[in-house]
């Protein structure tokens, strides 16, 4: 038997290969309020993409006026811009980002573009007359005249003048003088979960000591594997002569 076989042997019996924990995956927007401000998040937009039967909802709400509409009435509110600009400094986006390396993502999408009902879902969509009608009564909505409305109203210009003057704003503006945000994404670049299945490989262990990877009992057993192989150890050192 060769010599490496029983090494790795040994170490997949030690259990150096163990399972991160996964992410949890967040909630699947139900109104064009909550779809507008997932898409206005940086560090949430991502993962529309990482899923074929996610990304067919993205496109489904986006066939949809009302998300758009939201979207326009969200961005007129300064506190959005506040919240992006938040959410670029949020440390999620390197672990949303480090993960389309996963070879599994790329093999679903690969799965999906073979799939018949993929494509029969994506074309319905854009056959569906009901979302050109929604499109073509677009203009004449409550919620596109209200929002056209807010073009006029002067408490809009007033919330965008007094936003700089806003606490909220003040702290996200000085929160890159805070050594905690870098601290953050220094974990987040040395936590296994960022980085997928391939953080497997950077896992360390934790808990107690029976949980460490490489049990002293398997180095043990390994070379009594290695003395009954006979494989050569290095000499001990012999005894000194007495001086004649």
């Amino acid at each position: 038997m060769n010599r490496l076989t029983i090494l790795f042997a040994a170490l997949a019996v030690s259990g150096i290969a163990q399972a991160t924990d996964v992410p949890p995956t967040p909630a699947t927007p139900t109104t064009p309020q909550a779809w507008a401000g997932k898409m206005l998040d940086p560090s949430q937009v991502a993962t529309a993409f990482k899923d074929p039967a996610a990304f067919q909802q993205l496109t489904n709400a986006m066939m949809n006026p009302a998300t758009s509409m939201a979207m326009m009435q969200q961005g007129m509110d300064p506190n959005t811009a506040m919240r992006m600009l938040s959410g670029m400094m949020n440390p999620a986006i390197l672990q949303n980002t480090m993960q389309f390396t996963d070879p599994a993502l790329a093999m679903k999408w690969m799965a999906a573009g073979i799939d018949p009902r993929f494509a029969t879902a994506m074309l319905g969509q854009g056959l569906n007359p009901n979302a050109y009608m929604n499109m073509m009564a677009a203009p004449m909505s409550p919620q596109m005249m209200n929002m056209g409305t807010q073009m006029l109203n002067p408490g809009m210009y007033a919330n965008w003048m007094n936003a700089p003057m806003n606490p909220a704003a003040m702290n996200t503006m000085m929160a890159p003088m805070n050594p905690n945000l870098y601290g953050n994404w220094m974990g987040a670049g040395m936590n296994p979960n960022t980085y997928g299945p391939w953080g497997q490989m950077m896992a360390m262990p934790s808990g107690q000591a029976s949980a460490i990877p490489l049990d002293p009992a398997v180095l043990m057993k390994m070379l009594q594997m290695m003395q009954m192989m006979q494989m050569p150890m290095m000499p001990a050192p012999a005894a000194p002569q007495p001086a004649k």
